[in-house]
């Protein structure tokens, strides 16, 4: 996976219980079962937007019940929208924050890689609403939000070094082309798990937002108005609920629910974590890599990433393929050449991030959540009214989860999005075209 390929873009099954639904029919649907796994009870939180004056001329909100389920970089706490929405909102979790994608992803924040294509809306708008998350949240401190200069560059393994004047002085190794592809002004980044978490407690403590921890079992919906009415977890505890969100990543094809209308891959990306001893000798560059194993240059290149972090660590990604995705997140392994490939990449990017020079702290591999057409589905699912979708931001979640939370809340408040235009994202594109 390599983000360069998305700039004008963003890029099995357990066994299921009683569900009753069908591709054909979900307004019949009355209880929407299921057996997930473990992963699909992630946290979701709404951005910080500016919804005051909506929540306020919107009286339904201040007694309704919302229950987020799957939720995890797809949208972001706001600062005030909690306390001003009045609504109860509970946050159905079953594995720890940030486990999968929304932990071990990279963090890359892009203003206008998506320009002129249909994400250039929803990625400026989340751009612009992580600067003012992490001024009110203390991003630079709390998560290690921090503007960045992007380069894109050819590394070939085992070539000796050629220098270039635009390279930072810790690039050392046999790279050439180098090109500033993205400014301080419009390139950034944040750790992921850190964010995730921060936003997570400031939703707990200061908006008396709930979390539960328990498994899933269903989405009721009821008969007469095809309306979502609860969600029942293991054990039979029942979370009346007014409206739904589902934001369960690549493990949305595991719900009949939402694979009944469309489908959603996992791309299996790689990565590892290092700790350079001369960490302070690494400046804030993100790179883009071409890389060739050989001389000959011959064969298609990989494409890894690499961001350094503020606190020293150095976060190397790529060798991404489609796979089935494990039942449960805490059994994603990253496979061993993988590995090893990205520790030769390091290493021959810097001699700082060689073996000996830096210790790993994390042999990782997690899955990204794709459409087929490469957009997200962000909406209402069709035929279930107040249940709602936020999946398939393939390598722009992070980027893009803070707009993601607003337009949804826009959904919930007044049932339509006023901050983007969710006509390319909405579920109803996968649905037949009607007979006239």
């Amino acid at each position: 996976m390599h983000r360069r390929s998305h700039v004008k873009e963003p890029p099995n099954k357990p066994k299921l219980k009683s569900l009753h639904v069908s591709p054909t029919n979900i307004h019949g649907s009355i209880n929407l079962s299921f057996n997930p796994p473990r992963y699909l009870h992630k946290f979701f939180l709404i951005a910080k937007i500016g919804l005051s004056q909506t929540a306020k001329h919107n009286q339904v909100a201040q007694s309704e019940k919302i229950c987020l389920v799957g939720m995890s970089v797809n949208g972001k706490c706001p600062k005030d929208f909690w306390s001003t929405l009045g609504a109860a909102v509970t946050l159905v979790e079953m594995s720890d924050v940030a486990c999968a994608a929304s932990g071990k992803a990279g963090g890359f924040l892009a203003l206008d890689w998506c320009d002129g294509g249909p994400l250039e809306e929803l990625a400026r708008v989340s751009f612009n609403f992580h600067r003012s998350l992490a001024e009110d949240f203390d991003g630079a401190r709390s998560y290690g939000y921090r503007a960045v200069t992007t380069l894109s560059l050819t590394v070939t393994e085992s070539e000796s070094s050629a220098g270039s004047s635009a390279l930072p002085s810790w690039v050392n190794g046999a790279a050439s082309d180098a090109k500033t592809i993205g400014t301080t002004e419009t390139t950034a980044q944040v750790h992921p798990q850190l964010f995730t978490r921060r936003l997570v407690d400031i939703a707990v403590e200061r908006h008396g937002v709930s979390v539960v921890i328990a498994k899933l079992e269903r989405v009721e919906v009821e008969e007469e108005e095809g309306r979502v009415g609860s969600v029942v977890l293991e054990g039979g505890e029942v979370l009346e609920a007014d409206a739904v969100v589902l934001a369960l990543g690549p493990w949305s094809s595991k719900l009949v629910m939402l694979s009944s209308l469309f489908r959603v891959y996992g791309l299996k990306a790689h990565s590892i974590v290092l700790e350079p001893r001369e960490a302070s000798l690494i400046s804030p560059h993100a790179l883009f890599v071409k890389y060739y194993c050989s001389k000959t240059k011959r064969g298609r290149p990989l494409d890894p990433e690499v961001y350094p972090r503020p606190n020293g660590e150095v976060y190397v990604c790529g060798m991404s393929k489609e796979e089935e995705v494990a039942e449960d997140p805490a059994e994603i392994r990253g496979e061993s050449e993988s590995i090893a490939m990205l520790k030769r990449v390091a290493k021959s990017v810097s001699r700082y991030l060689g073996e000996g020079e830096a210790r790993v702290k994390a042999e990782q591999a997690c899955f990204l959540p794709c459409t087929e057409d490469g957009l997200p589905v962000i909406g209402e699912v069709p035929g279930v009214k107040g249940c709602y979708v936020a999946t398939g931001h393939n390598c722009w979640g992070i980027l893009n989860g803070p707009a993601t939370g607003a337009v949804l809340s826009e959904l919930i408040l007044d049932g339509v999005s006023t901050i983007v235009d969710l006509k390319r994202f909405s579920p109803n594109r996968f649905l037949p075209p009607s007979i006239p």
